[in-house]
């Protein structure tokens, strides 16, 4: 009789402890299935959190492109990308010497380096000279993760890359291709704010092209995408979520009717699709100022399909190729059934202009460029793929790219929490916004910001950046700075005066993130959401141009619980080659 008592009680107890440990699991929603949020996803769950990963379209990977292999950094230059490389065990290939270095379409003719300093050696050159100028302004910046603290703060981020290369006197077809390897990367030279370009200039300085280019990722970022996709027990697609409410007690996050309580949220979107998220409480102006006015960089993405190599041999066409008439930057892409692909990245300007255009008139004009230097082109050309980073109105943009005067007003403003959501995507990276290392280090940082949250640790709020005093003086005084521009010791404004001599195209960044389409994965059930009260509309999609308004509501209050439906099934979408330098 005693044994069956305390058998009883044993049973009462062990039921009382299974309660009170279910009552304790975290909870986390993720927002956003490109690879920073399936990153953050990956990262909680491994810590023992339940995590739910809801992505507003039907397929998962973001802003990805749709090159089917990646040339990736070694562990010195993208260590977090690296990582993940080494846990999943995907297959990487050595890169070859020749994708290394750049090579150039020049009026009809290609020219590999080597060739552009015995052929065309005042161009040549001119790409050395300024490469000089270009090192010597990154040397200047002590701190790339502190460049507010230079005393070039005024100077540097009041003023346009643009107007700084008018006064390098350089020859027209070297400013033509030192362009193009700028808008590629960034944006046109004239939306780009100088001070982000000595930044991410001195980021990259004196990294070598071998160390960007060590390997090749077999199959592109798509297989990255697909094996954290593989890990995660939790993910709805289709889901575009509409608010976000929080309280002291938990976030509960909306999805047309439905709600999603946890305890913390990760939000992983870019900026042009924050702003169509209403949030309770309301951003701050400045949050709200930096969605609005934050200057992304325009890029559209163009394969060409052609039956057989249409190129010489001698133009490998692989690694990072300028042109300047117009063509952007491109590589060639094996097909996977024979023949070759030529992958082109239009941005900036070039990409604006071409809005216009349908997607087979955007194809004839770039296929109309090639064969200006390839003759064979038209008759081996069987089709093409498009991809419209810029006006996808699930995007809004393709990556990060400060303005003038943004980094003064929005810099690191999205590294911090807001109470219990945390930020992640390039956008939020200070080293590597627009790579596919930045978006991967910032799903680890969030991921570690919502453990930190549920410890306890309070984030103070991001303030607003303010320009240095002692940047006026220094100017005033005249330093590196003045000399670099040509201003005077009397000079109270720091725009540049006299051009310094010009000097190689910047230093190669990494190349960007391809991405190809892996089977899709069939999640488990998603924890029970809980049916909200119909969510007051959401603010309007945010325009293509960095100009979106945005609106923020007062949210509807906690809602009952409505039963969950199952997730379908998530396909990773081709992972692009993420723009500027590397993701």
């Amino acid at each position: 009789m005693s044994v069956g008592w305390l058998r009883a009680c044993a049973l009462v107890m062990l039921g009382l402890f299974s309660v009170s440990a279910l009552a304790k699991d975290k909870t986390a929603i993720v927002i956003g299935g490109g690879l920073s949020g399936l990153t953050a996803a990956y990262e909680l769950q491994n810590k023992g959190w339940q995590v739910t990963l809801l992505e507003a379209r039907s397929s998962l990977g973001g802003r990805s492109g749709m090159a089917t292999s990646e040339w990736i950094g070694n562990d010195k230059t993208q260590p977090v990308l690296n990582q993940y490389v080494s846990t999943f065990k995907l297959s990487t290939t050595p890169a070859p010497e020749f994708v290394r270095t750049p090579s150039y379409l020049i009026d009809g003719e290609y020219f590999s380096a080597a060739d552009l300093a015995t052929k065309q050696p005042a161009t040549a050159e001119a790409l050395k000279r300024f490469e000089k100028t270009r090192d010597d302004l990154a040397r200047s910046i002590d701190d790339p993760q502190n460049p507010i603290a230079s005393s070039t703060l005024q100077a540097l981020d009041q003023i346009n890359v643009s107007n700084w290369l008018d006064k390098q006197n350089l020859p027209a077809t070297a400013r033509q291709l030192i362009n193009q390897d700028i808008r590629t990367h960034y944006d046109e030279p004239s939306r780009l704010s100088m001070l982000y370009y000595a930044q991410q200039s001195r980021v990259y300085r004196g990294v070598s092209d071998r160390d960007l280019r060590a390997s090749r990722l077999v199959g592109g970022s798509p297989v990255l995408a697909q094996a954290f996709v593989k890990q995660l027990k939790t993910i709805k697609t289709d889901s575009p979520v509409s608010a976000i409410i929080q309280d002291k007690d938990g976030v509960t996050v909306k999805v047309g009717s439905v709600g999603y309580q946890a305890d913390y949220v990760v939000l992983a979107v870019p900026l042009r699709a924050l702003n169509k998220i209403q949030m309770t409480p309301a951003l701050d102006a400045q949050h709200l100022a930096a969605i609005k006015g934050t200057n992304y960089g325009w890029r559209d993405q163009i394969m060409l399909k052609f039956k057989t190599p249409v190129w010489e041999t001698k133009a490998r066409m692989t690694g990072e190729i300028y042109s300047n008439t117009g063509l952007g930057m491109l590589w060639i892409e094996p097909a996977l059934k024979g023949g070759a692909n030529v992958v082109i990245n239009l941005s900036g300007d070039n990409a604006r202009v071409m809005q216009a255009f349908g997607d087979k008139q955007m194809a004839d004009q770039v296929l109309i460029r090639l064969h200006a230097f390839y003759p064979q082109a038209r008759g081996s050309f069987t089709g093409y793929e498009i991809r419209r980073y810029s006006t996808d109105p699930s995007t809004g943009g393709a990556y990060l790219a400060f303005g003038p005067g943004q980094i003064s007003k929005f810099w690191r403003l999205w590294e911090r929490p807001i109470q219990r959501v945390a930020f992640a995507g390039e956008h939020t990276d200070t080293l590597y916004p627009g790579t596919l290392e930045g978006a991967l280090r910032t799903g680890k940082r969030a991921a570690s910001q919502v453990e930190d949250l549920a410890a306890g640790k309070s984030f103070e709020p991001a303030k607003a950046a303010t320009a240095a005093a002692a940047g006026a003086v220094a100017a005033k005084k005249g330093n590196f700075f003045s000399n670099l521009f040509g201003g005077s010791a009397d000079e109270k404004k720091p725009e540049p005066v006299k051009a310094p001599e010009p000097a190689v195209a910047p230093a190669p960044t990494p190349a960007p993130a391809p991405a190809a389409a892996p089977a899709p994965v069939e999640p488990p059930k998603p924890a029970a959401p809980v049916k909200a009260e119909p969510a007051k509309k959401a603010p309007a999609k945010a325009p293509a141009k960095p100009a979106a308004k945005t609106e923020t509501k007062k949210a509807p209050a906690k809602a009952p619980v409505k039963k969950a439906e199952t997730a379908k099934k998530p396909a990773v979408k081709p992972a692009t080659e993420t723009v500027t330098k590397a993701q």
